[in-house]
Parts: structure tokens; C-alpha cells; sequence
């Protein structure tokens, strides 16, 4: 039997192409300002917005304090604020601001500008196929890790940065 190359392992090859999506959306956003972090921030808190930073956090799959530094940088450039949780009058949470909605807008249309060119050649029927086994993929490692239902609604409702690209 023979060992599987690089070029056909299904990890490399996912992590790879969202390496290469990544990377080609941030040349494309370069001339916007943010970086790929801020950005991927922005998307997550559109979908799950007045959330706290510990959430968030485990939702981005970035440890708290890398997290609390970015959203220091991006309050003060006017994307976010931070509001206080009337639960918990330690905790604040995360708010767009009406300066961030546009790069959203602008970010889409880069995502999609990426996304077409990395399905060129597919026919649609591929694209969805392609689109459904990795939904079933990703459905069976999260039920098998024990992520609990928040987490999986969550990420079912809306796309994060490295499936809008």
C-alpha cells in the first residue's frame, strides 16, 4: 500500500486552498486597510453581533487575549464598540458600528470576486456537490467533537471569512 502524497491528502489539500483563498482575498483587500484578522473579525461579530469577547474568540478559534488586542486596535479605529453586559457588569459586549457595515459590503464583493476565481471550470452542479460533502464533513467532525448546538447554529447560519472567500 502505498503512502497518500501531499497533493491527494483531503487535510492538506483543505488547508491549502484556504491558504491560497486567504492569501488571494488579501491581496485584493490590501488597498481597504484591514487585515485579513480584522476582517475575518468584522464577519464574525455581523453574524453573531453582541456577543462577548470570550465567545467570540471561540467561535474565531483565536485565543482570548490575541482577540482583546484586535478589538482594541479596531475600536479605536471606529469599527466596534464595546458595550457593558447588563447581565454581567464586568463583561462588555461586541457591537459593528455603522463605519464597519460598508467594508463588510466591500468585503463581500471581494469574497465573491475570490470564490469565482477558485471554482472557474466547475460546472454549478459541481459547486454545490463540492459545497454539500463539505457541510456533511464538517457536520461530522463537529457532532463527534461534542461542540454543543450553539456552536453548530451558529456556524450553519452565516459564512465566516474563509467560506465567504
Amino acid at each position: 500500500m502505498s503512502d497518500p502524497t501531499f497533493d491527494r491528502s483531503f487535510g492538506f489539500l483543505l488547508h491549502d486552498i484556504a491558504r491560497l483563498m486567504g492569501k488571494r482575498f488579501e491581496q485584493r483587500a490590501r488597498s481597504l486597510g484591514l487585515s485579513r484578522a480584522q476582517w475575518r473579525t468584522l464577519a464574525h461579530l455581523q453574524r453573531c453581533e453582541g456577543t462577548n469577547q470570550s465567545r467570540l474568540a471561540e467561535l474565531m478559534g483565536i485565543e482570548p487575549i490575541s482577540l482583546a488586542r484586535l478589538i482594541d486596535r479596531m475600536e479605536e479605529a471606529g469599527l466596534v464598540e464595546r458595550r457593558s453586559d447588563p447581565a454581567d457588569r464586568r463583561a462588555h459586549r461586541l457591537y459593528l458600528t455603522s463605519r464597519a457595515r460598508p467594508n463588510l459590503e466591500q468585503c463581500r464583493v471581494l469574497g465573491d470576486a475570490v470564490r469565482s476565481e477558485a471554482f472557474t471550470g466547475l460546472a454549478d452542479s459541481d459547486r454545490e456537490a463540492l459545497i454539500d460533502l463539505l457541510i456533511r464533513i464538517r457536520g461530522n467532525l463537529s457532532e463527534r467533537r461534542g461542540d454543543d448546538e450553539r456552536q453548530r447554529a451558529a456556524l450553519e447560519q452565516g459564512e465566516t471569512m474563509e467560506t465567504a472567500i
